[in-house]
């Protein structure tokens, strides 16, 4: 007697889903829910100052320059504001601008040569840079106000991005020395082979290697600067070069007592939208740069 066998036929692709795995996945999905709950909190809690804060900058107010209807009269009084934004903005994007240079420059080239070169003293004089890091800021500020005006460059804008650079070294040095050692030194040997300098293995090869690195670093040097309060507030003295988170403080201090809370909240915001949008544009980068030394090739 011949027995048939029965075969059921499954569509290629739709094999069914072991229930071990279906368990591991539903497991999955229930742990995540008290993480998604968290990070939903954190961000209500950081984005709801500034939302508030955009949305009162516009909105009518007593005691404000926008009182009837919703508009932009508080922009228009801080565009007014003594020399004016466009002269604060521009105060405070030559010291970003400037302390970035200053700061990508120094610490390309010392995480380089303390990744890539070994010479008498190299960890010690590491962990000198580092230490800079255990100085309290506003200490050093007195002293450093000294030190510039012996040298002509007090009430500068210059003296402000030296002093922010300065503080910017020791974060920026550990995360280009960490970015460097995280390339394999066959590039190095490699580009040697081929006839590079160590200049020239360090534009070509090197530099486009630590690229998330050196965007990070640029990153932080620019969100420093730009928001930073006490260096100008100690070191210049004249209000046309003030930058311009010592201008929207200064704005708070009005005759009698009165505070413009409007055009206060307009340079707020004023202040925080280019961090943001640098930091939406760059967060790739920016991630990748922090885990550039996780894993070492």
């Amino acid at each position: 007697m011949a027995m048939t066998a029965t075969r059921t036929l499954i569509a290629p692709g739709s094999a069914p889903t072991p229930p071990r795995r279906r368990r591991s996945r539903a497991r999955r999905a229930v742990l995540g829910i008290p993480s998604a709950v968290f990070t939903t909190a954190l961000a209500i809690i950081f984005l709801y100052p500034l939302i508030w804060t955009a949305i009162s900058s516009v909105g009518p107010r007593a005691g404000t320059s926008q009182t009837d209807g919703w508009g932009f009269g508080n922009y228009l009084a801080l565009a007014d504001y003594q020399a004016g934004v466009w002269v604060y903005l521009g105060n405070s994007l030559f010291v970003s601008l400037l302390t970035v240079t200053l700061t990508l420059l120094l610490s390309l080239t010392g995480g380089y040569a303390f990744a890539r070169f070994d010479f008498p003293g190299k960890n010690v004089l590491f962990l000198l840079v580092l230490a800079i890091l255990m100085v309290p800021y506003a200490t050093l500020l007195i002293p450093l106000y000294v030190l510039l005006n012996a040298v002509g460059l007090q009430n500068s804008l210059v003296g402000v991005a030296l002093v922010i650079t300065m503080f910017q070294l020791p974060f920026s040095m550990f995360m280009m020395r960490v970015s460097f050692e995280s390339v394999p030194r066959e590039f190095d040997e490699a580009a040697m082979v081929d006839g590079c300098t160590p200049l020239s293995a360090l534009w070509r090869v090197l530099i486009p290697a630590v690229k998330p690195g050196l965007i990070t670093v640029g990153l932080f040097a620019f969100l420093t600067a730009w928001n930073d309060f006490f260096a100008p507030l100690i070191l210049i003295n004249d209000s046309a070069r003030m930058t311009l988170p010592l201008a929207v403080a200064n704005l708070r201090g009005q005759a009698q007592g009165v505070v413009d809370y409007g055009a206060t909240e307009a340079g707020v915001v004023v202040l925080a939208l280019p961090c943001i949008l640098l930091f939406l544009i760059l967060q790739r980068h920016y991630v990748r740069g922090f885990m550039s030394g996780a894993f070492k090739g």
